[in-house]
């Protein structure tokens, strides 16, 4: 079957204002802002490394460890305050679907909080797995997390591609050996080319027919 993996923040979903409001509960005042986006996909270690940068005092790794937890937990209470699916997501994962395509995601964000998103959106019975950064001993860029997807949505990783949003996606599709599309409606826009993916995706509209061009029977 042939099967195709979304990464989920930045992909299906636009999820940076609430995971930039769970990093400035942490400091208490307002450093990051949606300016920040492409941090914030990039996850919560990252907005705090930021925060502290801002905050102009000395900080160490021993600090973001100690403040990524709350932020876990002060995101979890506002998961889904202001994320959106992309528009036509929906769309295009049923019509995928529809067409014999096996449907997964595949995502650097916690699983358990990965899976109470999706279900809070409404769109969890549209995939067929469901692999998070801590679903397995490793994650993205190393391809097992992709295999994994693959294999439980009853895939195969030969005839499976991933649609995605940052150089992790890319250098995920490379490490598992697979066509990989970048979506230019993230914080990077058509800035993502400079990746080499094997292509665009400036629409959810057009996913089905570019899904078809790049898994042919």
């Amino acid at each position: 079957m042939r099967t195709v993996v979304f990464d989920l923040d930045g992909t299906l979903a636009d999820t940076s204002a609430d995971l930039l409001a769970a990093a400035n509960a942490c400091f208490a005042v307002p450093l990051l802002d949606a300016g920040d986006a492409l941090t914030a996909f990039h996850g919560g270690r990252a907005m705090l490394r930021l925060g502290f940068t801002r905050l102009g005092k000395a900080w160490t790794e021993a600090d973001v460890d100690r403040e990524y937890p709350r932020l876990l937990g002060f995101y979890a209470e506002g998961i889904d305050t202001h994320t959106r699916l992309y528009p036509g997501a929906v769309e295009a994962v049923v019509a995928l679907r529809q067409a014999g395509f096996a449907t997964a995601i595949c995502t650097n964000k916690p699983e358990a909080l990965a899976e109470t998103l999706v279900r809070k959106l409404g769109v969890r019975d549209l995939f067929g797995a469901l692999i998070g950064a801590d679903t397995l001993p490793t994650r993205k860029p190393d391809p097992a997390p992709y295999r994994a997807a693959v294999e439980q949505a009853g895939g195969t990783v030969a005839r499976s591609m991933l649609i995605g949003d940052t150089e992790t996606d890319r250098k995920t599709g490379l490490a598992a050996g697979v066509p990989v599309a970048l979506v230019t409606f993230g914080p990077e826009g058509r800035a993502v080319a400079r990746l080499a993916p094997e292509a665009l995706l400036d629409r959810f509209g057009d996913l089905p027919e570019l899904a078809e061009r790049l898994l042919q029977p």
